[in-house]
């Protein structure tokens, strides 16, 4: 490809609009252009190298017996409304209505339109097991779109579904898509994370996301050094550590505390520490209030409290409603005497002993607060959010934590959309059953947002070899200087005899511009031709990753163009 022919609108200056770097690049090196907010064009070279994500994709989705095809993405409402979540998934949703006022939805995803395919079309245990998948644009009603490919309303998304006869079988089919997915985000050269997650509004049992790591992905990771665990902290478990386990409980006690309100006053106030506190928050569930308390150095993990509350809507009471349905304010609540709320204690804070607490009276406070002596609880869970320095629920070695982007996720359905929408099949003894279900998603345009949150610099973008939109860049010093570009040619022709993907910078600009360009849309070779060329039969190949460079004779160039692209796989 002659760089004159290509459409890559590059940009001097890092756009308004853009707020973390994969957006800022994308933007300034000619990948994309913004159509409105959260919806975006992909250019030229945009588009290759989303291809060659999906080339990956594919491939390894078909090496795990995966079979390609389309679904709409229109979808209509009865399908959604068999399974239940026509009313739940959330204003996300996009909804239209035909012209004959029947209502439809662009797909955000689709278990409904696959489950009612396979339940129509599968009949027997012979079928299965049945893994199929797409690669297509879904849509997202995002309240707030941002950071360009990371959080859009449209996007690109390869989904497969599995399709079992029993647990075991599922077991099978998400391994399978484990060792896929592992391979894939290995083969696009990233750095990443598989962790324990939350299913979300896809729902089921267990739950995957692979994250790739860089500081400014919205998932925060923990893991352990020591062992294997690794998990969102929406999902991360901990071991529980007590606060004075050793301690008599002494006698409960009430003192006044005038004006203080938060955590780090009462413990100043006190001369506790604040894991010694404990912190009650109400919540409205659906609506209803359920107090939460957590250690005073805690914070609560929503996600699991909606789990475990089973609720649609999870939200944190305003003061003034704390104070409507309590009859206390905010900083003089607890959970001792606390009537008409039930409340939901953490395991870690049912440890405490000689806790410290709201009173329920303004400007009081209790201390040698003890579980259960002196306050009862609707339920004892997991409820807090897990960090670094907690202690590894598989081997108790020290978490640690990183920030990342999630890419991908795999789910295990079970017989949630199945048994809803009633997929059956008969068995090898004429039963009929539910088939098991399994989801495994990745985030085609999210991927290559990762790749450039991951590898850059202050020039620009630094693309993995797999799937940058060129391997290598020819660029000759002066347009000027037939010499120089008939030798650019030659090395052009020969590279594209040997398969090599190479794009040639034939525009009339300064070699500064050419250079600049060169490094901005992240080209993981270049080759200089210039007065050496012509003078000493050389040329200079930089590797973009490292910034090393080498001088090359003119008949060795091809050679070590293909051992630099070899080790660089």
């Amino acid at each position: 490809m002659l760089a004159s022919k290509i459409f890559t609108p590059t940009l001097r200056d890092v756009p308004a609009e853009a707020e973390i770097v994969s957006h800022q690049l994308l933007l300034r090196a000619g990948f994309m252009r913004k159509s409105t907010a959260g919806v975006y064009t992909i250019l030229p070279m945009g588009h290759r190298v989303i291809n060659k994500i999906i080339k990956i994709v594919e491939e390894e989705m078909n090496k795990a017996d995966g079979q390609e095809l389309y679904l709409p993405i229109i979808q209509p409402a009865e399908l959604w409304l068999e399974s239940g979540r026509w009313h739940v998934y959330g204003p996300e949703l996009f909804k239209l209505k035909d012209r004959h006022n029947r209502d439809f939805c662009l797909g955000p995803t689709h278990e409904e339109i696959i489950t009612d395919l396979v339940k129509k079309e599968v009949s027997s245990y012979k079928q299965l097991p049945l893994l199929l998948y797409q690669i297509q644009n879904k849509y997202r009603d995002e309240r707030r779109p941002r950071f360009g490919l990371m959080r859009s309303r449209e996007f690109i998304m390869k989904d497969l579904y599995s399709f079992d006869r029993d647990e075991e079988g599922l077991d099978i089919s998400y391994q399978k898509m484990f060792d896929a997915y592992t391979n894939v985000f290995k083969r696009c050269g990233l750095k990443f994370r598989p962790v324990e997650a939350d299913s979300g509004a896809i729902g089921g049992n267990r739950s995957h996301e692979f994250v790739v790591l860089a500081g400014s992905g919205e998932a925060e990771i923990v893991y352990c050094e020591s062992c294997d665990y690794a998990a969102n902290v929406e999902r991360a478990e901990a071991v529980n550590a007590g606060i004075n386990p050793d301690a008599n409980p002494e006698k409960m006690s009430k003192v006044a505390t005038p004006n203080i309100k938060t955590i780090q006053e009462i413990s100043d106030f006190l001369q506790v520490s604040p894991e010694q506190c404990l912190k009650t928050l109400v919540y409205l569930a659906d609506g209803k209030p359920v107090a939460v308390v957590v250690r005073g150095d805690r914070e609560v993990n929503e996600i699991k409290l909606k789990n475990k509350l089973d609720c649609l809507e999870l939200e944190l009471a305003r003061d003034d409603a704390v104070l409507e349905l309590s009859g206390v304010p905010v900083g003089s609540l607890g959970p001792v005497g606390l009537k008409g709320i039930p409340v939901y204690l953490d395991e870690e804070a049912s440890l405490v002993v000689n806790g410290v607490t709201g009173a329920n009276e303004v400007d009081h406070h209790l201390i040698n607060v003890n579980y259960p002596r002196d306050y009862q609880a609707q339920l004892i869970g997991d409820f807090r959010l897990v960090g670094a320095g907690d202690k590894c629920p598989v081997c108790q070695a020290e978490l640690s934590s990183a920030r990342g982007i999630e890419v991908g996720q795999v789910f295990k359905l079970g017989t949630k959309y199945s048994e809803a929408m009633d997929a059956t099949f008969v068995d090898e003894h004429g039963q009929r059953q539910y088939m098991v279900m399994g989801c495994y998603g990745i985030g085609i345009t999210r991927t290559m947002a990762a790749a450039v949150e991951q590898n850059y610099d202050e020039n620009g973008i630094i693309w993995p070899l797999a799937i940058a939109p060129f391997q290598v860049a020819i660029v000759p010093v002066s347009n000027k200087d037939e010499a120089q570009m008939k030798a650019a040619f030659s090395i052009y022709r020969e590279l594209l005899k040997r398969g090599i993907e190479v794009i040639l910078d034939d525009r009339d600009e300064r070699a500064g511009v050419k250079f600049a360009d060169a490094d901005l849309i992240g080209y993981p070779l270049r080759i200089t031709v210039g007065k050496k060329t012509v003078k000493e039969g050389t040329v200079d190949i930089r590797v973009r990753r490292d910034g090393t460079e080498m001088t090359v004779p003119l008949e060795q160039v091809e050679q070590e163009v293909m051992t630099l692209i070899e080790r660089g796989k």
